[in-house]
């Protein structure tokens, strides 16, 4: 039973910000520069193989559709775990989920693409006004946010 406990709010909250995270990457770069969803799933699988992603087909977007729910998944996992020593991320889920989208955002751009196959040498805020804002927004309101609201619920 504590087991459940546990992975309800994992999975349920992160497949929520998975799904979110994901359509935003889609819609925003395809009308940014055209981008498709599978060029989208070939750079998050560039994470772990590099450029030679880019020259992969389905197997590969697959490969990246699997990264990009993992991601989703332990970010879930730390917020839920987290709450269980910090009841505040709890009780004020949408304060707690803000920061924590902000927190997964600036892991992942100034820890995991740097020390990725991707090797990514921009910082964040030296992104165009649109990239970094829509970035720290989708983090904040389609990650952390829904994370921890799925947490506050299964926590009743």
């Amino acid at each position: 039973m504590a087991a459940r406990k546990l992975l309800q709010p994992i999975l349920i909250g992160g497949l929520i910000a998975g799904v979110l995270d994901i359509t935003y990457a889609f819609v925003f770069s395809y009308l940014r520069s055209g981008r498709t969803p599978a060029f989208i799933l070939k750079s998050v699988a560039s994470g772990a193989l590099g450029r030679d992603a880019f020259q992969g087909g389905a197997k590969t977007a697959a490969l990246g559709l699997g990264f990009h729910f993992l991601i989703a998944l332990v970010a879930a996992a730390v917020y839920v775990l987290a709450s269980r020593a910090l009841p505040f991320m709890t009780t004020h889920p949408v304060l707690s989920g803000m920061i924590y989208g902000l927190c997964v955002y600036a892991v992942m751009y100034c820890v995991v693409l740097r020390v990725s196959a991707i090797r990514a040498t921009t910082w964040p805020w030296s992104l165009p006004k649109s990239v970094f804002i829509g970035g720290l927004l989708i983090h904040i309101l389609g990650i952390g946010l829904p994370i921890a609201l799925v947490n506050r619920h299964y926590s009743k």
